[in-house]
């Protein structure tokens, strides 16, 4: 037996303290689910544009991202079926909003905490 081989579990508390605290794998794939929604560039700024300034129409979304509306609306789109995004419509305009209850936290801390960390990763050799 070489140093690299031991028996598993080596720390059996731990890994049912893990287990036993893990999200189901349902749950897991929700999540995964909704990141991958939110790992477009597209659709990112449009939820930290949304968290700015509260609600805007797709065209002056458009202006506020530099893109082009098609991209803006099919963003929109998408984070709206996922639940992130509502809409109100006023006459033919229609306004676009984070969705009632989207986490405080994940804008404020998680969103751009991970800018943050992902600008100071040590690069690779």
């Amino acid at each position: 037996m070489s140093d690299l081989d031991h028996a598993h579990p080596v720390d059996p508390a731990r890994v049912a303290h893990a287990r036993d605290r893990l999200p189901g794998r349902e749950e897991t794939a929700q999540l995964t689910s909704v990141l991958s929604l939110m790992a477009d560039p597209t659709r990112a700024r449009v939820l930290f544009a949304l968290d700015v300034v509260e609600e805007l129409c797709v065209g002056d979304l458009a202006l506020a991202l530099d893109a082009n509306e098609d991209a803006v609306g099919y963003a929109l789109r998408l984070l709206r079926t996922a639940g992130l995004v509502a809409n109100r419509k006023q006459g033919r305009v229609v306004y676009y909003r984070l969705a009632e209850g989207f986490p405080e936290p994940l804008r404020n801390h998680c969103l751009r905490q991970l800018v943050v960390l992902a600008n100071a990763a040590p690069e690779e050799d």
